[in-house]
């Protein structure tokens, strides 16, 4: 099979959207074909190779649904257990939520009423501007800080009654998995989904962790504010006027502290692995019938300020102008996104390092491999 016109997509989004290097790895049936545009390096000039570890972003989400579906399918809960009943008090702090009104299918279907996390000031403040992210860049954050963040703000809306894209969610269900089982986030994923998959390059981040295990690109970022910004003046609607101007060379942050993303998004994993988890997760191969078909039960996203042409599951979406399902996030410095067939047969999985930049890159992929998808 020719893969001209996703090759073409990737070497456009080199200069087109200022992506250092980037990776496509098509599956086909028993067909693997794996494409590179752009460098791994920009001061050396190394290219990109099979088997490189990277941060998944939000792909991390996906990882914490499906753990969480594990142990209700071993019955120690059900999706529709409220908060309350594992983390009494927890959602009762005095700023709007209600724990006995959210339950952990709301959580893993950012359908929680609970306000955008990425965007909070305490959060975005750190690694603002050039200036302030080198100083923080091993910034520590624990499962309290974040676990205080979330709620940091008042909810946006009644649970179930809309969809907003919230890391706080999914903070909340990490604590709910600690709080079931008695032992961390990530010996839960590595239990529940990890090992039973057999993804041995594929691990939660450890809180202190800094580095990548070899083969790894260089990770770069330019999502900064302008010096002297305020991020509690970013929305959803002005943040594009208040970025640093374009062209700048990015920060290599190779070396970065990504701990603030836990259970909603610190995986690190490669392609291959990515492959399998998501044909897995999207044809069967994890999870019992009951709980792959929650996992695949979505919501509307229209209003979302999130993907377009979009429904979301747990920790997963479906395209509604396409027969095809994904999963991906993004980290500053890193940008994953898988898109495939429902039989989970015939997958693209796409990765940059360096953070999300548009969603045209994603659609352009899936327009030039499945015909369809824009």
């Amino acid at each position: 099979m020719s893969y001209e016109d996703v090759q073409r997509v990737l070497d456009q989004a080199i200069e087109k959207y200022g992506v250092p290097g980037a990776v496509v790895e098509i599956r086909d049936g028993g067909e693997t074909w794996f494409g590179t545009a752009g460098v791994a390096d920009l001061t050396t000039g190394a290219r990109r190779v099979p088997g490189e570890y990277m941060h998944m972003g939000s792909s991390g989400k996906a990882f914490t649904a499906a753990a969480m579906l594990q142990l209700e399918a071993e019955g120690r809960l059900t999706i529709e257990d409220p908060v309350e009943k594992w983390l009494p008090g927890m959602l009762g702090g005095g700023n709007g939520y209600d724990g006995n009104k959210i339950t952990i299918r709301h959580l893993l279907s950012n359908t929680s009423g609970m306000f955008i996390t990425g965007i909070a000031p305490e959060m975005s403040r750190p690694y603002a501007t050039r200036s302030m992210f080198d100083r923080n860049r091993f910034k520590v954050w624990t499962k309290e800080d974040l676990l205080k963040l979330a709620v940091s703000q008042p909810p946006i809306f009644e649970p179930g009654a809309a969809f907003a894209y919230s890391n706080g969610g999914f903070y909340v269900a990490g604590a709910v998995i600690e709080a079931v089982t008695g032992n961390s986030y990530a010996d839960e994923v590595d239990r529940t989904v990890i090992k039973p998959l057999g993804l041995t390059g594929t691990h939660v981040r450890g809180l202190h962790e800094t580095g990548y295990p070899d083969p790894h690109p260089s990770f770069y970022t330019s999502q900064f504010l302008k010096e002297g910004a305020d991020p509690a003046d970013v929305t959803a609607e002005n943040w594009q006027s208040m970025m640093e101007e374009p062209g700048l060379t990015p920060l290599d942050i190779t070396a970065f502290n990504s701990s603030a993303g836990w259970s909603a998004g610190g995986v690190v994993s490669t392609v291959g692995d990515m492959g399998r988890f998501f044909t897995a997760v999207s044809a069967g191969g994890l999870l019992p019938a009951e709980q792959q078909e929650k996992m695949w039960t979505t919501v509307s996203t229209e209003g979302g300020h999130w993907m377009p042409n979009a429904r979301y599951g747990l920790g997963v979406f479906e395209l509604d102008n396409a027969p095809l399902r994904g999963l991906g996030g993004s980290l500053w410095g890193s940008y994953f996104h898988i898109f495939g067939t429902l039989d989970g047969e015939h997958t693209i999985a796409v990765h940059t390092n360096t953070e999300w930049k548009t969603w045209e890159l994603a659609f352009d992929l899936v327009a030039a491999e499945f015909g369809r998808g824009k």
